[in-house]
């Protein structure tokens, strides 16, 4: 089992890596926060959130990957 760092700063930076790869591949399919919403039943708030790598919960992840149609793995 691996040792967690003495802080919790790495939580906070991998947040905001789940973000931009959430950023990256709706770019890439040429998609705007408002058709993640849209589709999600998320709120706007919340996809802006998500992507500014602010804490989100399971179920946001994966309504948000099943907008983006790719798997929760891909941008985790």
């Amino acid at each position: 089992m691996r040792d967690l760092p003495a802080d919790d700063s790495w939580i906070a930076d991998r947040r905001r890596a789940v973000g931009a790869a959430i950023r990256a591949e709706r770019l890439r399919q040429k998609l705007t926060q408002d058709d993640i919403w849209i589709t999600s039943g998320l709120s706007r708030g919340t996809v802006q959130r998500v992507e500014a790598g602010e804490d989100a919960t399971l179920s946001t992840l994966l309504r948000i990957a099943q907008a983006l149609g790719v798997p929760l793995r891909d941008l985790v």
